[in-house]
């Protein structure tokens, strides 16, 4: 299912898709939205069972994380009644609109997660990864490299939230679409919003956070809710590197020993500035990788230095890796709704590394510290991303 994306009539309010909800004392369709904070509008459900129409009103819940803009992300919760086990299809009309059972096939959405009463302990996809809000985006190798350090390190699935990117690009999306690997969901908010391209409103004037980042996010959360056993939040710039195991499939059990199960795991952040490239310490050197000079992007083996970690704001930029069914709602570096408390990973377990420009340098040359941890794979990465490029036609077959 793509994300549909259907304004209500009579309201600013966007729907972008419903799940049933099994998780709470009485069931419901949860449908995930995108209202006007300041929009004070009563919604009525119109829930299609067993060729029958229930009609009731909706409950409304905006999440606490909109970063200030005047568009945020909401639940919509439908009830279900009781007898219907599996609900088809829902609809969401204002009350302000005299036609508002009209038309109820072109303005539904078909529930998800429908059959998935009971408890699994086996899952198509141990990890899944979202990225949300892929837009103008050119950095192929960047991409390809990071795809294939998420195989390495057990990821089966990635999601990409995707408004637009480069030709070349897409020409990576569908070859490891393909290969079954990414999944692309068309995010087209911009038709419907003057979508801001930043964090705030200061930075980036508009009508939602990011090109609708936590939307995409949540339903990325529930769209793989019984579909994977665990789903990390981070973007295509960044990765959570083990450091004392090679791979998410040994850390997790770490974790889970250390911390407890169900948990959202949350990573710090270390930022990897673009703008400086220095060799490693010896013994240690930079792989060759010539061929990659003409390949539109970024070579993140060529940064290895991060900025010095301040522990008192760790929790800045923050990500996480989550049990999908223990979360009710999320936001960009954080879960808003879990159903148990956040633990910060300790970062000699795993830390987040974030490779990208910081535009003016905040610290001097001397003041970096080497990270060498994603040279370690290398080895392994190298052939990998030359291998994606020959077959996509970005690396001549004779490199």
């Amino acid at each position: 299912q793509t994300a549909q994306l259907l304004r209500i009539n009579g309201s600013r309010t966007l729907l972008t898709s419903a799940y049933l909800e099994h998780r709470t004392k009485r069931k419901e369709v949860r449908i995930i939205a995108i209202m006007q904070r300041s929009e004070r509008v009563k919604l009525h459900c119109h829930l299609h069972c067993r060729h029958q129409l229930h009609v009731s009103s909706a409950a409304v819940r905006i999440h606490r994380d909109h970063f200030r803009f005047r568009f945020g992300t909401a639940d919509i919760l439908c009830p279900v009644p009781s007898g219907c086990e599996t609900p088809g299809y829902v609809a969401v009309t204002s009350a302000a609109t005299k036609d508002e059972g009209r038309n109820f096939v072109l303005n539904s959405f078909l529930i998800q997660n429908v059959g998935n009463q009971i408890e699994q302990t086996t899952f198509p996809y141990n990890f899944t990864c979202c990225f949300s809000a892929m837009y103008d985006f050119t950095n192929v190798l960047q991409l390809v490299q990071s795809l294939e350090m998420l195989q390495f390190l057990g990821v089966n699935r990635v999601v990409v939230y995707k408004t637009n990117c480069s030709a070349d690009v897409q020409r990576v999306l569908d070859h490891y679409s393909e290969k079954g690997l990414v999944e692309v969901i068309p995010w087209s908010l911009s038709k419907y919003l003057n979508v801001s391209r930043k964090a705030s409103p200061q930075q980036s004037p508009g009508d939602i956070h990011y090109f609708g980042q936590i939307p995409a996010l949540n339903d990325c959360l529930y769209r793989f809710m019984y579909r994977s056993r665990y789903v990390a939040l981070h973007d295509p710039d960044e990765l959570i590197l083990p450091q004392t195991v090679g791979s998410w499939m040994e850390l997790l059990p770490l974790l889970k020993k250390k911390y407890g199960a169900d948990r959202c795991y949350t990573f710090e952040n270390n930022w990897i500035p673009m703008e400086f490239e220095l060799p490693p310490p010896k013994p240690n050197a930079l792989p060759a990788v010539d061929q990659w000079q003409n390949v539109s992007g970024v070579n993140i083996l060529a940064h290895l230095y991060r900025e010095p970690f301040i522990p008192r704001r760790r929790q800045h930029n923050a990500k996480i890796i989550v049990n999908p069914r223990a979360v009710f709602a999320t936001s960009v570096h954080g879960v808003l709704q879990p159903q148990k408390s956040c633990i910060w990973v300790d970062r000699k377990l795993a830390r987040m590394y974030h490779i990208k420009p910081r535009g003016p340098p905040k610290h001097k040359e001397k003041q970096l510290i080497y990270e060498g941890r994603l040279l370690g794979y290398s080895s392994h990465l190298i052939p990998a991303v030359n291998a994606v490029l020959k077959q996509t036609g970005l690396l001549p077959e004779a490199t």
